[in-house]
């Protein structure tokens, strides 16, 4: 194939991608999953992967691989859907980049250019899996996870990392003001920021851990409030949603995007992890905590809400499903943004009732095999006799 042939084709090919229309899949009554990804590596613009001039590039090859795109932030912002993407490359770094849609499901499109994020201290190696949060001081805040080689490592050891919560805030997704990370006693990963004051602080939902990838003796999701998100310094923090044996968050567990506000209380979506034969799953799961304090837990269903599913399970990373975006409409309508096996990403809707719903009447884990079939007895006792 020529150059001009291979460009008309390419060009095609990315069309129809991003013109694919979604169809929605019959699911469980909490949500609809839906058939395709909203956005793959594929999705990204071909003036990122490709020199476009047939002088210096007459193969028309790849000149920036895209390896895959992931866990983004997600938010409403002036009637459009907006998610803060995780760009992988093939060299493994990964960037931001906005991607937009009219609707939340279909349509997305990448904007002309990553976004352009300042650095802060010592240069990060890679960052990733930001958090969106319209915060009420005006401000919309991405919290993200800063990766740095760490420093003890021995000699030979390429692996040993050292993670921090960097933070940066805008007002346009275009321009971004860079924070000081936030200054933890302990490695953060997964830190989110609560939309609105509580006490008069900014508060954060963190989860501390002992090392980069192990928790260690850290016992789940925390709470803390700092003064300023300018200077933000962790003093204290305390577990609020913990770790537990033999449970879909044995391993650790992490706050997925801020809370969503509702009349019974705070919606609350996580990940759970546990390690199984073929290395850890992760699944995401629901709780709700009070109005009244955010940090109070008043509910959270046994086990997990949303797993692999078919294609899902098969990627870079295999048995994950990561979620740090979700999208509220002012109808109810909730759109649950969630990345599949490190590789790409999907959409699922519910609604704020459904998910309310799914949270105070579903009953709790019970800890012991025991109680789950007594749970199950009661269901099927409470549906005998009646007519399907």
């Amino acid at each position: 194939m020529n150059y001009k042939a291979r460009l008309a084709w390419l060009r095609g090919q990315h069309q129809e991608l991003l013109n694919r229309i979604n169809v929605p899949v019959e699911g469980n009554g909490i949500y609809e999953r839906y058939r395709y990804p909203v956005l793959t590596a594929e999705h990204t613009p071909l003036e990122w992967r490709y020199d476009l001039d047939e002088g210096s590039n007459p193969f028309l090859m790849e000149r920036f691989g895209i390896h895959a795109v992931l866990n983004p932030g997600a938010i409403k912002w002036n009637g459009r859907y907006l998610l803060a993407v995780r760009v992988e490359g093939a060299d493994r770094k990964s960037f931001f980049a906005i991607a937009e849609s009219p609707d939340g499901i279909n349509g997305f499109r990448f904007w002309d250019r990553p976004v352009v994020l300042p650095e802060y201290g010592e240069p990060a190696t890679n960052v990733y899996d930001m958090r969106l949060t319209a915060h009420e001081d005006g401000w919309v805040y991405g919290i993200f996870c800063v990766e740095r080689k760490d420093p003890c490592a021995g000699a030979g050891d390429f692996s040993s990392a050292v993670a921090a919560a960097g933070v940066a805030r805008t007002k346009d997704f275009v321009h971004w003001e860079r924070l000081p990370d936030i200054v933890s006693k302990c490695q953060q990963r997964n830190v989110v920021l609560h939309p609105e004051f509580v006490d008069g602080k900014y508060a954060l939902y963190t989860r501390p851990q002992d090392g980069f990838i192990q928790a260690g003796n850290a016992g789940g999701i925390g709470w803390a409030l700092v003064s300023s998100m300018e200077d933000a310094v962790i003093n204290g923090e305390r577990i609020i949603n913990h770790r537990f044996y033999h449970t879909i968050k044995e391993s650790k567990n992490g706050e997925g995007p801020h809370p969503l506000k509702t009349p019974q209380g705070w919606l609350h979506l996580a990940h759970g992890v546990r390690a199984c034969a073929s290395g850890l799953r992760y699944v995401l799961y629901m709780y709700m905590t009070s109005l009244e304090d955010p940090a109070v837990v008043i509910a959270e269903p046994a086990g997990l809400l949303l797993a692999p599913e078919g294609d899902e399970y098969v990627g870079d990373v295999m048995n994950v499903v990561f979620s740090n975006g979700w999208i509220a409409d002012e109808d109810g309508r909730v759109l649950i943004y969630y990345a599949s096996s490190d590789t790409r990403i999907h959409v699922a809707e519910s609604s704020i009732d459904r998910l309310v719903d799914y949270c105070l009447h579903t009953e709790p884990d019970g800890m012991r095999t025991a109680l789950s079939v007594e749970r199950l007895n009661r269901l099927i006792d409470k549906n005998n006799g009646k007519a399907f």
